[in-house]
């Protein structure tokens, strides 16, 4: 833990005055971004950032206050004003004091690293992309193409008037690959080595991406993409490769699972849910093939985390078994307003918003066999590959959703490559089609880097791991519409 969270949280408590519980969250973040585009080294960013946001229950009411001023003066000044928003708020609180979440827990976590980011000079990074980049341009079709690394860490610190001390240290990684193909008036893209789903972990992640290798790859598939026909249109099989189903998950599972949507607080902001309080225990969210997992301890997942941000124990549940709908993504106080049993997702982006409840690592658990017997189960159908667009009304019911790489299946067999797959459904009845899930060996972690909830808003990053599934009778189109 760095030592100015440290003196800052000592500091802090020899100074609260007399509340009804207090708690104080200190983070602290470095984040370095590095690129090659078009072989050109683009100019090196480096973010440092620090706060500190501070909870009070007094009274009966409850009032935050954050602040990035950890002088003595600066954490006094903030503890006051979150005690008179406490006192403020008291007459119109949701909950009662002894509802809302008071964490009293230690413990700790940090990410396994095996080859850390500060392993290689920044010469020695950038020398990698360089010749990432080189490998993008196999052809003059190839207009545009890029190759970056992405590194953060994040320590926390939570600390609280019942004796709550949770030290997390988070280091995630984020590379990607992009190639844009170009012929007349057909433009297509295609992107890889992990490209918008952040890994934790350190350097080893590239290696096991095999990052310096897809470049070739991602380009001729670019390239392929503009000699491919459109994709067929009508109802067929739609097999959705690991990369897809993360965008699947995140929309049609995850956010309509989010116990506060459910309860009306994002309605006018994310929008709400189909899901209503009452489906829990009975409800028949997909087949009997589905089974999804809230997993706070998934290797490499970008949301791995030992406990949540208002310190309450991660551990792996249940959201969805066999097809039947099992509890929601909700933290302490969703939990107590709803009278349901949740997950510990209160999550916030960073030291100055509040605990919201989010997702995290929300996976589809392996099913049996490889992606070739998948195949060949398929009469007629479309593999898709990698989201490109997404749309979803504000209930997280009906979606239409866009890849970037397609392939026709016909007869057990893949004959060739399509452009602008889409495909539509509802995700009420989508995930009861689901005919097919892929075994552990097929099993892949993506996830979410930009996933936007709450007022004002809190851009976090998200774990999606899946095998790849097949679905029947879904209305498949082309066309980029």
């Amino acid at each position: 833990m760095e030592a100015l969270l440290e003196q800052t949280a000592r500091r802090f408590a020899d100074q609260v005055s007399a509340v009804d519980f207090w708690s104080l969250r200190l983070v602290s973040e470095r984040k370095e971004s590095l690129a090659v585009r078009q072989d050109v080294v683009q100019p090196p960013d480096t973010l440092v950032n620090r706060g500190a946001f501070i909870t009070v229950f007094q009274d009966g009411g409850a009032g935050y206050a954050a602040t990035s001023d950890l002088s003595p003066s600066g954490l006094y000044g903030a503890l006051k004003r979150a005690r008179e928003w406490a006192i403020l708020t008291a007459p119109w609180n949701l909950l009662g004091t002894e509802d809302h979440p008071r964490s009293a827990r230690t413990g700790g976590y940090e990410t396994p690293v095996t080859e850390p980011w500060e392993g290689l000079s920044i010469a020695e990074k950038i020398d990698l992309l360089q010749t990432a980049s080189r490998s993008l341009k196999i052809d003059n079709r190839i207009v545009d193409w890029w190759a970056w690394l992405v590194y953060r860490r994040i320590d926390t610190l939570l600390v609280s008037g019942d004796g709550a001390r949770v030290e997390q240290r988070f280091h995630i990684i984020d590379p990607g690959l992009k190639a844009v193909a170009n012929l007349g008036s057909k433009t297509q893209v295609r992107t890889g080595g992990a490209a918008r789903g952040a890994l934790q972990g350190g350097l080893e992640r590239l290696e096991h991406l095999g990052f310096s290798a897809q470049g070739p790859r991602v380009a001729a598939e670019a390239l392929a993409l503009l000699e491919a026909p459109e994709c067929p249109q009508g109802r067929m099989d739609l097999l959705l490769m690991p990369s897809q189903m993360a965008l699947q998950i995140h929309e049609s599972i995850g956010h309509p699972l989010e116990l506060d949507r459910i309860l009306g607080d994002e309605r006018n902001y994310a929008g709400t849910s189909f899901v209503t309080p009452d489906m829990f225990g009975h409800y028949r969210y997909g087949s009997t093939l589905l089974n999804v997992t809230f997993d706070p301890s998934c290797d490499g997942e970008a949301a791995r985390y030992a406990f949540d941000d208002e310190g309450t124990p991660a551990e792996r549940v249940h959201l969805i078994r066999d097809g039947l709908l099992q509890r929601p993504l909700g933290g302490a106080s969703s939990q107590a307003r709803a009278g349901l049993i949740g997950t510990a997702n209160a999550r916030a982006c960073d030291w100055d918003r509040p605990p919201i409840d989010r997702m995290a690592n929300l996976n589809i658990e392996p099913g049996q066999g490889s992606l070739a017997e998948l195949v060949s189960g398929i009469e007629r159908g479309v593999l898709m590959d990698t989201n490109r667009s997404w749309s979803i009304d504000d209930s997280r019911n009906k979606f239409q959703f866009g890849c970037e790489l397609g392939r026709l299946i016909e007869d057990g067999e893949v004959k060739g490559v399509v452009r602008n797959p889409n495909y539509r459904g509802i995700s009420a009845t989508f995930w009861r089609s689901l005919s097919a899930v892929g075994g552990r060996a097929s099993f892949e972690v993506h996830g979410v880097t930009n996933c936007g909830k709450g007022e004002p808003n809190q851009m976090i990053h998200v774990g999606h791991a899946s095998p790849p599934c097949v679905f029947r009778a879904v209305e498949v189109f082309g066309g980029g519409a």
